[in-house]
């Protein structure tokens, strides 16, 4: 198939900022594009050649669009599953599969999918139901002490659906959903790694990069490339990564965030199987972005050089606390006077108190300087309205 200045058609479930990224190297192979969101001021909108508006969860609405194109992907896992195995079953390829998916968008299941896998990770029980853990905490029936986390089975994203349980009362107002607790890990960094494999098996990983969380709103800060931390254990952090990317047969991206514990163990946390957060400096600091990547494993090309040119760390830009409305980049003039700074805005018009709303790369030789000017650039721009 010509998937070049043709008829070919890839369509993207989601439209948000990964995707509005992902269609920047569309643009470049000049790949026609359609994109679903449920809304009409998606980032997406303005970078695909045709726009659909409509519900991820929808069945009739993503099997549908996904009638229209010749390959399907997607830069958010909550979509209808229902739909893609279906689509699948008609001839169309999806990447990553339906299979992939199910046995990730569900976080218990993605969890027990570990064990079943001799795959390193924290000790955790599933729960039908928040009163069905209050019910297990009360008559000392669960294993996971306090502390632990609290998750949400499905449907969390960017730190909703997570919370850190310190007393019985931390449990109120949570939503009444299957969830699961997770002890707490002692842990002196968290890591990710993300790897990229193709139709015909070619694999791929991009450095190991360590990523720094706002307490608050459990998203992150910083990602810094490369991990600040010893070549063995860089390697062991990659092989465990190629092996869940293995029991995953994934076809595309899959970010492996995981812990380096206080004793040096390796513990995979989850897992997202597209572009993700951790890989944003790629565009700026490697020979191949994780997008390009992206594209060129669902559409079976050779892969591109994971390695990394510079040192690179991104600084995420959230929506200030205590600002709703019509966004306002506060300073944005003087990051950009900064040598080796790029920022990226997502599009989208309104913010609010910790919404995702662009991210800046920094590039240099020296790590040390790169992390010196990504705390000056966090201190200089702020996202208000």
């Amino acid at each position: 198939m010509n998937f070049f200045s043709s008829n070919f058609k890839l369509g993207i479930l989601g439209g948000g900022q990964l995707g509005k990224m992902l269609l920047a190297e569309t643009r470049k192979f000049d790949i026609q594009t359609y994109v679903l969101d449920p809304s009409d001021e998606a980032p997406c909108k303005i970078g695909c050649n045709k726009f659909v508006q409509g519900s991820l969860m929808d069945f009739e609405t993503v099997y549908n669009f996904g009638k229209l194109v010749d390959v399907l992907t997607f830069e958010i896992e909550l979509v209808n599953l229902e739909a893609l195995e279906k689509l699948e079953n008609e001839g169309l390829k999806v990447y990553p599969s339906p299979k992939t998916l199910r046995l990730i968008q569900n976080k218990g299941i993605q969890k027990e999918f570990y064990i079943q896998n001799n795959i390193p990770t924290s000790k955790f029980e599933k729960f039908s139901s928040l009163e069905n853990l209050k019910s297990a905490i009360d008559k000392q029936q669960s294993t996971i002490k306090m502390p632990f986390v609290w998750k949400c089975t499905e449907f969390g994203y960017d730190g909703n659906g997570v919370k850190v349980v310190r007393t019985i009362s931390d449990l109120e107002n949570l939503p009444n959903v299957e969830c699961i607790a997770e002890e707490m890990i002692a842990f002196k960094n968290e890591l990710s790694v993300i790897v990229v494999r193709n139709l015909s098996g070619e694999i791929k990983t991009y450095p190991v990069v360590e990523m720094e969380f706002h307490v608050e709103a459990n998203q992150v800060e910083y990602v810094i490339c490369p991990a600040r931390i010893d070549e063995n254990m860089a390697q062991k952090a990659i092989e465990i990564a190629l092996k869940v990317s293995e029991k995953f047969n994934h076809v595309g991206l899959l970010a492996v965030e995981m812990f380096q514990t206080n004793d040096d163990k390796i513990l995979v946390n989850e897992v997202a199987p597209r572009p993700h957060n951790s890989g944003h400096h790629t565009i700026e600091a490697s020979y191949t972005s994780q997008f390009e990547n992206h594209l060129r494993a669902i559409l079976n090309f050779p892969l591109g050089n994971c390695d990394s040119k510079v040192a690179g760390i991104m600084v995420n830009l959230v929506g200030a606390e205590g600002f709703s409305g019509n966004v306002i980049y506060e300073n944005i003039e003087k990051i950009m006077a900064i040598n080796g700074v790029t920022p990226h805005i997502y599009g989208k018009k309104e913010t609010r108190p910790f919404r995702k709303m662009g991210h800046v790369t920094i590039v240099n030789e020296n790590m040390a300087v790169a992390r010196k000017i990504a705390e000056e650039v966090k201190n200089s721009i702020r996202v208000i309205s």
